[in-house]
């Protein structure tokens, strides 16, 4: 690859490519200062090796079928792979497209997370969007390969307990390994590691009218991108009756782009107590800070995100999804 210019950012990122991570991988994409230096791909959304079709699909729509991936782990640490199909469709995008074929490098997930980690450190944001095995198995490799990270930015958990009265959530990511989960938010790190929970991620809502704008922008990237919100509406529309979704990943991609965007931060080792069938993973903390009463566990902190800017969310997103990849001129 050739150099970057110190002003873009660089970004690996490691997803379980299911709808919402195909528009995550197209925000990305459409930015003039990013650089997606590798793909890796999990199971999670889909088994691992439709991720990685999927993420070819959106690679060849952009022209940018030069960017490695490499496939991942095809299960947890413990037990089988939960798999949302009844969410993304039987092949991780809605059912809905004519995929590109699988074609990944030789080299391992595993084994390119721990290279570009010890390659370029300081240099590249590590940003995980689905189940965390692959991270997880990187720091059986490198227990420090947080800190050759420039940060991570991680889709799962819950940020901290909810106000009284409030629901307790769990994502699935966290919950599909809870394993990888203790190990990667157990990691040692220099203060880089950042929590996108469903406490927050929820929250980020594409309505009707962002459809209609994506519908209407008369182009093959906004085409795509409209068609996979509708498919993601086939699902969320059970949630609250209309054809609207949460942007999960779609958020966690703009706060590691614009962390700006971010208006709410809490700061805290993570818990993993279980409660009334939940498999939460959160910040050690009630909603206003306060320790919890049965203690503080052991552990390094992590940055959690309690609340964002919506108006500038939609605003860069809507706009990354409707008007195609950035140019190529480097």
């Amino acid at each position: 690859m050739a150099s970057v210019p110190p002003s873009v950012r660089r970004v690996l990122v490691d997803t379980d490519t299911g709808l919402d991570d195909a528009h995550s991988l197209m925000y990305l994409l459409a930015q003039p200062d990013v650089e997606i230096e590798a793909i890796t791909t999990i199971y999670g959304n889909t088994p691992v090796e439709d991720s990685a079709r999927n993420v070819r699909t959106v690679l060849r729509l952009a022209g940018r079928e030069d960017i490695p991936i490499h496939l991942g782990e095809a299960t947890p640490f413990e037990g089988e792979a939960s798999i949302a199909d009844f969410v993304h469709g039987t092949d991780g995008l809605g059912d809905r497209f004519e995929r590109a074929e699988l074609r990944v490098e030789d080299e391992s997930a595993v084994d390119a997370i721990v290279r570009i980690a010890a390659e370029h450190p300081g240099e590249v944001d590590l940003h995980p969007l689905g189940p965390l095995t692959n991270i997880a198995r990187a720091l059986e490799r490198d227990p420090d390969l947080f800190l050759k990270f420039r940060s991570v930015v991680i889709m799962g958990g819950a940020g901290p307990y909810p106000a009284p009265g409030g629901a307790t959530l769990t994502d699935a990511n966290t919950a599909n390994d809870r394993r990888a989960a203790e190990i990667v938010f157990g990691a040692r790190n220099s203060g880089n590691v950042v929590m996108v929970g469903v406490n927050v991620t929820a929250k980020a809502i594409l309505d009707e009218h962002v459809l209609a704008v994506l519908r209407g922008a008369g182009n093959p990237w906004a085409e795509f991108a409209g068609e996979v919100l509708d498919a993601y509406n086939d699902f969320y529309q059970y949630k609250w009756g209309r054809r609207i979704s949460s942007a999960h990943d779609g958020l966690a991609t703009v706060v590691l782009h614009r962390p700006e965007i971010v208006t709410g931060w809490i700061e805290g080792p993570v818990d993993y107590t279980p409660y009334g069938g939940s498999l939460a993973t959160r910040v050690a903390l009630t909603h206003d800070g306060l320790p919890l009463v049965w203690g503080t566990p052991a552990g390094p902190s992590v940055r959690a995100v309690t609340a964002f800017d919506g108006t500038e969310f939609l605003l860069r997103f809507v706009q990354a999804l409707s008007t195609g990849p950035a140019p190529r001129d480097r």
